[in-house]
């Protein structure tokens, strides 16, 4: 049996910038991913940015603890950037201009640089939408575009070299205590030993959670679908947009001479090998082409993925509050890229007792917004 001091069970961004963070901070860690590559899942199929007016409360504060990362990595991870500029339009069609005035409210203290806009500035930021259908918008003009790939690898280079162990196909079978540690059998035969685990698996943290005899945290995996569409003379800089209509959303960026788009959909699923809703684009098409003169007839290139959460929409970060040595770090919905390092560096305190950073705590950041049972 091999034993370790920390088990993490999910090997995307969740659970391998945890494991980073933890075997940073002196234990000997090993990671489990149930599929036989790394970030199969939602991490892989992610739209790649830090957009510091996406989320709830506790999202926009770990996201802003996060930003210095982004703008410079630690030269022990990295040596090539990790982001890029980016402005952000979230737009509020006729009828709407009122929800513009509360995302700013909601937003501006961590976010001073946004800024209120009329309909006719949004349309000069972005010239595709038609004259007249934006009635306000917000503009967050410090966005970043986030190479994922780079990041995800960063941090799996950097576990290596601080010993820990990647090991794929590894899916979690059975567990059980004995003392204060943990013995687990995984689906390729291994057995192996640790005195803490740490659940990052995502849209199966419920799943894995009951494996351990913890109760369920009440994990929603929601469906968001992504496609590209081509188009001569994409401007590199354009904006990303993303419509504040609750009952036709969707959202569009430029991408490698490209538009990536989405009809930002949440349908509830089940834990799976995610596919792209063909309606919801459909229906996304329909609201694209009223909103701009994109003109859209065929897409290109359609994915989906998971993005978890549970009923309060904050991640869920802490030990559980029954069940010995077992540690979740769950429900990153669809911020877990946003809010990575800044996530990962307050559950390795949690985890091992040291104090929360104060860049953390110095966002207003509450420990008890993530903490499970809350």
């Amino acid at each position: 049996m091999d034993d370790f001091d920390v088990l993490v069970i999910g090997g995307g961004i969740a659970g391998m910038s945890l494991a980073y963070e933890v075997a940073r901070a002196g234990r000997r860690v090993a990671l489990l991913e149930m599929e036989s590559a790394l970030a199969y899942h939602t991490t892989g199929r992610s739209a790649a940015t830090w957009i510091g007016t996406y989320g709830n409360g506790p999202v926009r504060a770990l996201t802003a603890a996060s930003h210095d990362f982004f703008v410079q990595p630690p030269a022990e991870l990295y040596e090539e950037p990790l982001s890029s500029p980016l402005v952000m339009l979230h737009v509020a069609p006729a009828g709407l201009g009122e929800t513009v005035q509360r995302l700013h409210e909601d937003v501006v203290g961590l976010t001073p640089e946004a800024r209120v806009v009329d309909g006719a500035e949004a349309h000069r930021l972005v010239p595709l939408l038609r004259a007249g259908w934006v009635e306000a918008a917000l503009v967050e003009p410090g966005a970043l575009e986030v190479d994922v790939a780079q990041l995800h690898q960063g941090y799996r280079r950097g576990l290596r070299a601080l010993g820990g162990e990647l090991r794929t196909s590894a899916k979690v079978e059975s567990a059980s205590r004995s003392g204060e540690r943990w013995q687990v059998r995984t689906s390729d035969g291994q057995e192996l030993s640790a005195g803490q685990i740490v659940n990052a698996a995502g849209a199966w943290a419920d799943e894995v959670g009951a494996r351990f005899g913890a109760a369920p945290i009440g994990i929603e995996p929601r469906l968001r679908s992504v496609f590209m569409v081509s188009a001569p003379d994409v401007d590199p800089h354009l904006p990303m947009t993303m419509s504040l209509d609750p009952e036709n959303p969707f959202y569009f960026k430029a991408d490698a001479g490209q538009y990536l788009c989405s009809p930002a959909d949440e349908t509830s699923s089940v834990p799976r090998d995610a596919k792209h809703d063909q309606l919801e684009i459909a229906r996304a098409i329909d609201a694209i082409n009223e909103a701009t003169t994109m003109g859209i007839r065929s897409i290109r290139t359609p994915w989906a993925g998971l993005r978890s959460f549970v009923a309060d929409g904050s991640p869920v970060i802490g030990p559980d509050p029954v069940v010995p040595g077992f540690f979740w770090f769950a429900a990153q919905g669809g911020y877990g890229i946003q809010m990575g390092p800044a996530a990962a560096r307050l559950g390795a305190a949690l985890m091992t007792g040291n104090p929360v950073p104060e860049d953390i705590t110095g966002t207003g950041f509450s420990v008890g917004s993530v903490r499970p049972g809350r």
